[in-house]
């Protein structure tokens, strides 16, 4: 009621690669946003992928496999700053927040490309590493290795 509403009534679909992913953990969550925001930036700049999640960035992370059978993801508990004190973290005593980068391409040298513009965006103060999520190989079969990428 406020204006024309306008979509495509046709459009297709073709095979791709999924899943390709970073993880920032910073200091602060504004710094921590500031990086993951300038890897979206950089990433939306390149042709061939997407960032699936809304805004380019997830903040609730999640990890393959559950404690409950029937639920096939859920939070990837070792890199939740609040849940340090209860879990197995895998973070740094000054971590105080984490963002993941999903990445989705056409094929994996455009995604390969996609982590290594963000991840160099993302190299910005604050920022104390980064790393992916690999869950044993059961996202799929591609395994990016970041220091290869990196090299």
């Amino acid at each position: 009621m406020d204006g024309e509403f306008i979509c495509e009534d046709r459009f297709g679909t073709t095979k791709g690669v999924a899943g390709g992913n970073f993880i920032i953990v910073g200091e602060t969550q504004s710094r921590t946003l500031a990086a993951a925001e300038a890897a979206v930036a950089a990433i939306r700049t390149l042709r061939d992928v997407i960032l699936p999640f809304p805004g380019g960035i997830v903040r609730s992370g999640s990890k393959v496999g559950s404690k409950y059978k029937k639920l096939k993801a859920s939070t990837n508990d070792e890199f939740c700053p609040t849940l340090r004190g209860s879990v197995n973290s895998a973070l740094a005593d000054k971590a105080g927040c984490v963002y993941e980068i999903v990445i989705d391409g056409l094929d994996l040298p455009a995604i390969e490309k996609a982590m290594v513009t963000g991840i160099r965006a993302a190299c910005l103060p604050g920022i104390l590493s980064i790393t992916a999520g690999n869950y044993g190989g059961k996202l799929g079969p591609y395994h990016l290795h970041l220091h290869k990428l990196l090299a």
